[in-house]
């Protein structure tokens, strides 16, 4: 059996980093660990490529060469998708989906001959059974959730690593919250489930055969899911997994910002390697927040969070969301205020949307206010439902943001401020590898000498030079970033 595993590609928004990539000469942020997991609960004796599109087209052979093609894909990458499905069915070729996408829109894709639906290790199984005894059936799906400790090691030979910023595995599926907006427990449920610390340990040790000595994701929604789990087995056990190979690798992952609240936990993550860290802040708004339940934000000096982790060594990135009902005409630039004094560089700002197997989703329904399909990207200046504020001063006021904390003056500001008192670990201090050199070369070219304002970039590495020189290569990353960041808003300034 043949099997074409394809990941469609991904439309130039803020997470592709596609502008960034093209200074240390990669495709992509991150290779598609849900294909490569299916890869791996897949027959061994079956024949397995991978195309992921973002990094290689997707030749006719490919498809004419299949017998069948499995597709796994997120909302932002739809129009890929629909494009994919009509090349395959046009070449004849019987089609499996499965992944975010498929999951939460299911009755969408006719097209489509075989949707295995929410968790692989569950009806994927069923799926292939079914298949090999000519008797597959149109969907699979599931109620419950999947045992981790029974998920495979990724199969990372299907892809070229060396394409990829950074590589990815996963250790907790879940989330302890359930903020209105979010589909992650609908999709993955309340309880965190984990893997063992041995099966962490397994893939790490997996990648750092393939050669790869750089970032690693844990792409957990949460990963401070389980604090007990991890203060008592897998943190400890990575701490010791990199001392004995010479940490090879920074990690980095998302979390609720009650990490501040446990200092025990951020020293353990910081002595394991953990350097940077996404947080969902959402807003500077007490009502929005609890309009949205955001519990482990509500009555907390958010600021003070942010400088605690921060303070360890740990960069703070975060996602922002403007739009919900209880916003204030302020929250505008109270938001540009907040990320300015923070010193969050990577400073994810989008309008509030309403995927299909939300609370939120349930909520705008009933009162009519759904007027259209989420388009997975919510910096795409696109809304999925009428909000409350005025239209034309939300678009504004949204604007103002990214123009505030974006355009080069402020941006390169903050950056310096940030660096002022941030400290990396002893271990990337200073660190300028040769994709380091190389981006540093072409970020001259390009931001140092084409670009208008550029004085902003040179005023910026030579304060770096003189007063901080352990966080130059911070410096010039965050540099490059920016160029991404209004490449992406069309941010002109």
């Amino acid at each position: 059996m043949k099997i074409l595993l394809i990941y469609p590609k991904n439309p130039d928004t803020y997470w592709s980093f596609k502008h960034a990539l093209k200074f240390v000469s990669k495709k992509a942020v991150n290779p598609p660990l849900g294909l490569i997991t299916v890869a791996s609960l897949l027959p061994a004796n079956w024949e397995k490529k991978l195309i992921d599109m973002n990094v290689s087209p997707l030749h006719e052979h490919d498809i004419k060469q299949a017998d069948y093609v499995f597709i796994s894909a997120m909302s932002v990458q739809l129009q890929s998708v629909n494009e994919i499905i009509k090349r395959c069915k046009s070449a004849g070729k019987k089609i499996v989906a499965g992944g975010p996408l498929f999951t939460e829109e299911f009755d969408k894709f006719s097209d489509v001959d075989y949707l295995v639906l929410n968790e692989a290790e569950i009806t994927l199984p069923v799926f292939i059974k079914d298949l090999l005894n000519g008797d597959a059936k149109h969907i699979y799906k599931t109620s419950d959730f999947a045992d981790l400790q029974s998920s495979p090691v990724p199969d990372y030979s299907l892809i070229r690593t060396k394409k990829y910023n950074s590589l990815t595995l996963q250790f907790t599926r879940g989330c302890p919250f359930n903020c209105e907006f979010c589909d992650i427990t609908a999709l993955y449920g309340h309880k965190v489930r984990t893997k063992s610390t041995e099966q962490v340990l397994s893939e790490l040790e997996n990648l750092y055969n393939t050669g790869w000595r750089n970032n690693v994701f844990f792409v957990d929604d949460n990963f401070i899911g389980n604090k007990a789990e991890l203060k008592e087995s897998l943190l400890p056990a990575m701490i010791e997994w990199m001392r004995g190979h010479n940490y090879p690798f920074t990690f980095m992952t998302e979390a609720s910002i009650n990490l501040a609240d446990d200092p025990v936990l951020l020293d353990l993550m910081v002595q394991a390697g953990f350097d940077q860290l996404f947080i969902g802040i959402e807003t500077t708004e007490e009502a929005s927040l609890i309009e949205c339940n955001k519990v482990q934000n509500h009555k907390r000096d958010l600021m003070q969070s942010v400088k605690i982790i921060q303070s360890v060594g740990i960069e703070v990135t975060a996602g922002f969301i403007v739009g919900f009902d209880n916003d204030s005409p302020s929250v505008f630039q109270q938001m540009i205020e907040f990320i300015q004094r923070s010193g969050i560089i990577t400073a994810m700002v989008g309008l509030l949307n309403a995927p299909r197997k939300t609370k939120l989703y349930e909520r705008l329904e009933k009162e009519g206010r759904i007027i259209d399909d989420w388009t997975g990207d919510n910096t795409n200046f696109s809304m999925n439902f009428v909000p409350k504020m005025n239209k034309q001063i939300l678009m504004k006021g949204y604007q103002n943001i990214l123009h505030g904390i974006y355009s080069s003056r402020p941006y390169y500001e903050r950056i310096t401020s940030f660096l002022k008192t941030f400290n990396p670990s002893v271990r990337n201090q200073g660190k300028i590898s040769f994709r380091g050199l190389k981006a540093f070369f072409k970020s001259i070219v390009v931001i140092g000498i084409i670009k208008k304002n550029r004085r902003y970039y040179w005023k910026l590495l030579f304060w770096t030079l003189f007063n901080k020189p352990q966080t130059f290569s911070l410096a010039v990353t965050y540099s490059i970033f920016g160029y991404h960041y209004r490449k992406v808003f069309n941010v002109r300034s």
